[in-house]
Formats: C-alpha cells, structure tokens, sequence
C-alpha cells in the first residue's frame, strides 16, 4: 500500500488500534520536549508516577520561557528542573541556550523519529521529517515513562505547494494564507502534510515557521519530507549523519487536498485577537505602530533576524516606537553577531533581550494601553502580551521591520518607493556556529539514583484528585462563548507564571481574563457540590499548559459542557478527572445562563455503556442531551480519577498478578 509520509510515520510507530481516522491508536514515542512554564508539572508528575530514569531515547527540558528573576520563584524553580534532569536522566538546557523548538531542531530533532511535548508548537519538528505532536504534561510524563501515546487517528490533509515566494514575502505568509482560508480551528483532528515541487523553495527553517503555526489551524501535528533540505540544515548543524530520507511514495493519496502557488503569496497580517484574523497587509496600512517585536518560536531562524537586519541597517526605528529582538538560541545570537548583524539591530535602535520566549509568552514587553504591538510570534489572544487590552498584530519578519522603519503598518513592497530600499539578498553561513556548551547531558544511572529533587517553597506536589462521582449536581460557574482559549482561562505573563508549581496560588489566577469573581464564587462550593462551566466552539484553544485543566479542578470544576473542544484541552480535562461532554444540539449552549443548577445521574454506567447522557436544568426545568467522544481506555482512567491514578492503579494491579505487563 503507498504511504504518505505522516502515515509511514504513524505505521512505523503504531502500537494499537488501526489507521482509520477517528479511532484510538497507541504511538511508541521516541523524544520528548519540556519547557519550565509546563516542565515542573511534568516532573512533580514523573516523581508521583514513581519513575526511576527516562525510558525514551532523548528527553529534553528546556529554561525559555520563565526567564525574568525579579525574585527567587524562577530561579528556584530552575533549580528544581535541573535536578529533577539528573534524577530521571534528561538533557537539561539552561536558561540563555534558546527556545525549545529551534534549539531542539538545531542539536536533537532526527528525521522519521516521534516526539510529544508539552507545549503546543512541538509540531515545529515535523519540519525534519518527525511526527511531533503537543500535549498536555501529564502525557509527556508517562512517555517519558515509556507508555504510548493514545490519540484519535486524524485525517492527513495534503497541501501541495507549486511556485515560488516572491520577494518581502516569507514562510510566515504561507502558514497565515492557510489560517485566511480556514480559521483557528480548520485543522482540528487532521495532520498537515505538506508535498509538491514548491517544496524545494523552502528550506527546513522556512518549514519550521509553517508546522509551527499550524497549532493556532488546530491541527494535531504538520509533517514535511526528510528531503535534500533537510539533508542540507543537518549537515550545516554538524549532524548530516542523523539524516534520513523519508518521502511520499508516488502514488500516496491524503484525505483531503489543498493547494497553494507559492507565487501569488502577498504579505498578510494577523489583527487582534486572533491568528485566524488574517487581511493583506494593504487593507491595514497606516495604522500607527508603537512596538515591534522580532523573535519566538514562530520565525526563529537565521534568516528571519538577518532579514530585519539587513533591512534596518543604516537606517533608525521611527521615533517613539519600541523596537525589540528576542533572539531564539544562542547559537543563532553567535551567528547573526559574526556576520555583523547584531550591529546593524542594536545601530537602528533595537532593544537586545536575552535569548528566549519572552514577550511571546507576556513574560516582559507588554505593549501599553491603546496602542498597536507588531509581534513575529504564533498567537495574539487577548491579553496574552500582558496587557489586558491589547492590540497586537502577527506578521512576517519583513512586515515587521517596514513598520520599525515607517512607525506604521507598511506592505514591505512600499519600501522600494518610501527608502529606495530593494529586496536584500542574504549570504549566511554555511555552517552554524554549532554551541553545546549549554546543554547538560543525562546522569549515568548509578550518579542519578543519588540525586535528590531541589524544591524551593513556591514548589507544591500535585493535588490528589478523587473518582469521577456516579451523580454531579452543581451550579453553573460561568457560560462562555466560542473560542476560548488557555490564555483566558489561565493566563501566562509575569504576574501568574512564576506560581506554575505552585497550583493554589496559581489557582487564584484562574478565568481573570475573562471574570474576576470566579475564584471567590467557586470556592463557596469548592467542598460540597463543585461547579460547571459551559462553553461553545473550540473551547480551550491554544496553549498546551494543563495548568487550564488544573486549577478549575482545584477550585471544584467537575464537567464543562461545550459545542466542542480543542484536542489538547479536551485531553488535559480527561487527564485530571474532568468530564468533557459536548452538546447534541448547538443550540442549548444558548439555553443556559450563570448560576443555573444543573444534575447528571448514572454517569459511570452511561459513560462505560455508551448510553444518552441527559443534563437536567433545575433552575429552568429542561433537559440537554450531551455525548462524550472518550476512548474506552479514557473512560476508565476519568472513573479513576484522571492518568495518573489510573496509571498507578493498573501497576499496582500487574505487581499483584504474576508475569504481567505494563
């Protein structure tokens, strides 16, 4: 049979169930990715799983995101993270050697391998050839644990690429032409594959910048072929000996096509709040602009800060704009510092942030009030920046640098006229200033069963959560429209991060974005009945931080009844006993307001049975029909009380029974 090449990723790692879309399958995982806004969890959980040393072939925790120290917490939390490293035998990077996702690229990332990480541009490394998919943390443990992943088998949508880009456009305009047509959530449980002749035009960093995104589509993973450019970004990384190939056979097919003419890209934009908010630039032009930022794990390559380079130098910013570069690893800061570009950033008036997330992440850079924030970054949510009421756009590195220049939203095509300024042409190094200074190898196993965790007092254990109760009656919390995301139901920023170890501090966070009241509501029947929350499309979209399942969980949230949900959330909810039910009919979402008191019964055997589970509304005397889309295997570990007690429960089952399996 032809394979595809997402299907020849899947069939070489398949451990359960069939290729048939919308069915569970098991995937051996090879690699793993942590960053420290997800990764202490992931830890605090591998410590609660009981592990002795990481069962996978390479596991990495990466310090990018929480890098401000204005006091002890990330500072000790990184000390945390660092010996958790030696105790259960992962690479650990430090904070300065750069970002996840291109540094894991740059020194790890392996043609036809598997990785899942806990954070939700992990596709990024499916520019190399690999099936990378983002998921909650607790998923990440237990394949550091050596457990499968479990998933619904999505549909693979090919995209056939024809053409060339035409200049001051770049792969960011690829990957927002594909959210322009579709929206944030066109791609929910479908893969990405990316084929055609256009595809020679792109090397592996450019390619990076389109899986990357493809998390803000909704798509549980984007794949490209281990081709010659792979081959090529291998060798400049020193590593030309971990390439394989891996294409498409020639008569492979997909489950549905799309097609894109590289040539007839134009420059495009995200406006506020949404990726999926794309215009032409043009539409937006002249829109005055009082930052830019330059940098994240969405345009992260060389060439993408040579780009801004080339195009500021010998110029200066306009006046009274903030212009900002985060470069993305220290090896890419070593190379644009050779070639003399640094010089030409910081000449033009860039402010040099360390290397990191950063302003990605509202970790720093938080645009003021009412004003316009151009961002090279992967998602512009309300008041992720770290201004409640933002107004940041998304765009390409060369979108970017013509509003630095002009103080406005400028179509770069427009600098020819306005500067005289023609299309630079980039010579960088061949090979990359290869820097693994930063990065801490794996304990050998008798130094690391010496190791004792670090934790500081901001570092609390996991909750202990009970079994999913056989009848929930409780008041509805909140009743939330379409799209939310992680952001807003636990924000990120400098204010709430640096408690991610810490769940009720955390918790105190919870739903600010969106209700201030919720934590002093909520905890009145935190103890007795719980709480509701009822939602409509795509509810939790975005972040892979479990964080978001969490905290509602501490506080008492028992089910959210939604239109329907984005993979990782509806997974994070699962994984910490949190039922996740979606309605039969749209329209009851609208039925049902704040404090109405809602009772669902007989809920263990309806959810084993695959029996109509019926809602009943107390307060207004009606009934909502709702339905999960649980695997068997998930309905059991939600009974138990989510993945971790479930887990422990089937190895303390298989000690009791002679000659069993994990």
């Amino acid at each position: 049979m032809a394979y595809n090449v997402a299907q020849k990723l899947i069939a070489s790692h398949l451990v359960s169930g069939s290729m048939i879309p919308g069915s569970e399958i098991g995937l051996q995982i090879d690699q793993t990715l942590t960053q420290d806004a997800t990764g202490t969890l992931v830890m605090l959980e591998l410590e609660a799983l009981g592990l002795d040393r990481a069962r996978t072939e390479v596991s990495v925790q990466y310090v990018d995101h929480n890098l401000l120290q204005a006091d002890s917490k990330n500072a000790e939390d990184h000390e945390f993270l660092r010996s958790a490293c030696r105790r259960f035998g992962l690479w650990y990077s430090k904070a300065g050697n750069g970002v996840s996702h291109p540094t894991h690229m740059q020194r790890f990332g392996v043609p036809g391998k598997t990785m899942v990480g806990s954070d939700s541009h992990t596709p990024a490394a499916g520019s190399l050839g690999m099936l990378a998919i983002g998921v909650g943390g607790t998923e990440v443990a237990t394949a550091i644990a050596g457990e499968p992943l479990y998933l619904k088998m999505p549909q693979i949508w090919g995209v056939r690429l024809t053409g060339e880009l035409p200049p001051w456009t770049s792969a960011k305009d690829v990957i927002l032409e594909m959210l322009r047509r579709h929206g944030v959530h066109g791609a929910t449980n479908r893969i990405l594959e990316y084929f055609g002749p256009g595809l020679a035009t792109l090397t592996a960093m450019d390619r990076h910048v389109i899986a990357n995104m493809g998390a803000e589509l909704g798509a549980t993973s984007t794949v490209f072929p281990a081709d010659e450019q792979v081959r090529a970004f291998l060798r400049s990384e020193q590593r030309e000996a971990d390439f394989t190939e891996l294409l498409a056979d020639a008569d492979a097919s997909y489950d549905l096509t799309e097609e894109i003419d590289l040539s007839t890209v134009e420059p495009l934009i995200a406006a506020p709040s949404s990726p999926g908010n794309v215009v032409p630039v043009r539409e937006v032009a002249g829109r005055p602009v009082a930052q830019v930022v330059i940098g994240s794990s969405a345009n992260p390559g060389l060439r993408d800060f040579a780009m801004v380079a080339a195009m500021v130098k010998g110029r200066q910013s306009a006046p009274g704009l903030s212009f900002d570069v985060n470069p993305s690893s220290r090896q890419i800061l070593q190379d644009l510092t050779k070639m003399g570009s640094t010089f030409d950033l910081v000449r033009a008036g860039a402010r040099l942030h360390q290397t990191g997330c950063m302003g990605c992440i509202g970790m720093g850079q938080a645009p003021a009030h009412g004003t316009n924030s151009l961002r090279t970054m992967p998602r512009n949510f309300p008041g992720r920046s770290g201004t409640k009421e933002d107004s940041v756009y998304l765009c390409s590195p060369e979108t970017a640098a013509a509003a630095a220049l002009t103080g406005s939203i400028t179509d770069p095509r427009d600098l020819t006229e306005l500067f005289g300024l023609e299309y630079p042409k980039l010579e960088l190094p061949a090979v990359s200033s290869v820097n693994t200074s930063m990065l801490e190898a794996p304990l050998a196993p008798e130094e690391a069963a010496e190791v004792t965790l670090v934790k500081g007092e901001n570092i609390s254990s996991l909750p202990v959560f009970e079994p999913l109760e056989d009848r929930i009656e409780a008041p509805v919390a909140l009743v939330l429209g379409d799209d939310v995301s992680t952001d807003e139901i636990l924000q990120a920023g400098a204010r709430a991060l640096p408690y991610r170890s810490n769940i009720p501090k955390l918790a105190e966070f919870t739903f600010a974005q969106i209700d201030e009241t919720y934590v002093a509501r909520v905890l009145e029947t935190r103890d007795t009945s719980g709480h509701i929350v009822v939602a409509g499309t795509n509810y939790g979209q975005g972040s892979s931080r479990e964080h978001a399942a969490i905290t509602p969980k501490f506080l008492g949230l028992r089910v959210v009844l939604a239109v329907s949900f984005a993979r990782i959330h509806w997974q994070n909810l699962a994984n910490f006993g949190v039922l996740a039910l979606e309605f039969t009919d749209a329209a009851d979402h609208r039925r049902i307001q704040q404090g109405d008191v809602l009772l669902l019964t007989g809920l263990r055997d309806a959810l084993r049975t695959g029996k109509e589970i019926r809602v009943r509304n107390e307060t207004r005397d009606q009934d909502y029909a709702v339905r999960h889309t649980l695997s068997t295997r998930q309905v059991e570990m939600l009974l138990a009380g989510g993945l971790i007690p479930w887990l422990r429960d089937r190895k303390a089952q298989d000690t009791r029974v002679p000659g069993a399996t994990g």
